[in-house]
C-alpha cells in the first residue's frame, strides 16, 4: 500500500473521480474541483515550487493543455520564462516536432526552434502522468532544442499504467499517486 503525506491527501479531497469517461472501465481523474479552488491552486502551487525551487530552472515546458494551466503560475512564481509544448500545427514559427504512439495511432508535439537555448534548464509540467507516452515524446522533444531537462512533475500519477519507466532516468515526480 501506497504511504500518502498529509500534503498529499490534503491534494486529494479535491479531485474528483469521472466514472466511464472518457470510455467504459475508465475512472477519469478530473482536476477542475482543484481549480476552481483558490486554496487548492495555492496549495498545489507551493508543492511545485518547493520541488522546482531545489533545481532552479531556467524555462518551465508545460505539456497542452493542463500543463499550461499548472505550469504558468508557476514559472511566474518562479520568476523564469514559459515554453509550451503543443499539439501539431498550433505553433507559428519553425519548430523542433516529435511523433508519439498512441494506443490508436500517432499525434506530435512540437516547440518553437527558438523557444530553448541550448542548455538551459528545464522543469517539465503535467496534470497526469498515466501511460507515459506523451511525457517521453516531451523529453525527446526537448532534447532536440539542446535543453538540459532537471524533471518532470506531475500534479498525478496513475501507478498502475507504469509510465514512469519510460521516463528512467529522468527525475520524476508526482504530487499524488493513485
Amino acid at each position: 500500500m501506497m504511504q500518502t503525506t498529509p500534503q498529499e491527501a490534503q491534494l486529494k479531497e479535491y479531485i474528483r473521480d469521472i466514472a466511464d469517461f472518457p470510455k467504459p472501465g475508465i475512472v477519469f481523474k478530473d482536476i477542475t474541483p482543484l481549480l476552481k479552488s483558490p486554496e487548492a491552486l495555492q496549495l498545489i502551487l507551493k508543492a511545485m515550487v518547493e520541488v522546482c525551487e531545489k533545481d532552479m530552472p531556467d524555462y518551465i515546458a508545460g505539456i497542452e493543455s493542463r500543463g499550461f494551466i499548472l505550469g504558468m503560475p508557476l514559472a511566474l512564481e518562479l520568476n523564469v520564462g514559459f515554453v509550451p509544448v503543443r499539439k501539431v500545427g498550433k505553433l507559428p514559427a519553425a519548430t523542433f516536432r516529435q511523433e508519439y504512439t498512441l494506443e490508436y495511432g500517432t499525434d506530435v508535439l512540437e516547440i518553437h526552434k527558438d523557444a530553448i537555448e541550448p542548455g538551459k534548464k528545464v522543469w517539465i509540467i503535467d496534470d497526469l502522468l498515466a501511460t507515459g507516452g506523451t511525457a517521453e515524446a516531451t523529453l525527446k522533444l526537448l532534447a532536440q532544442s539542446g535543453a538540459d531537462v532537471l524533471g518532470m512533475l506531475f500534479a498525478i500519477e496513475l501507478n498502475f499504467l507504469n509510465g514512469r519507466e519510460k521516463l528512467a532516468p529522468c527525475k520524476t515526480i508526482s504530487l499524488m499517486k493513485y
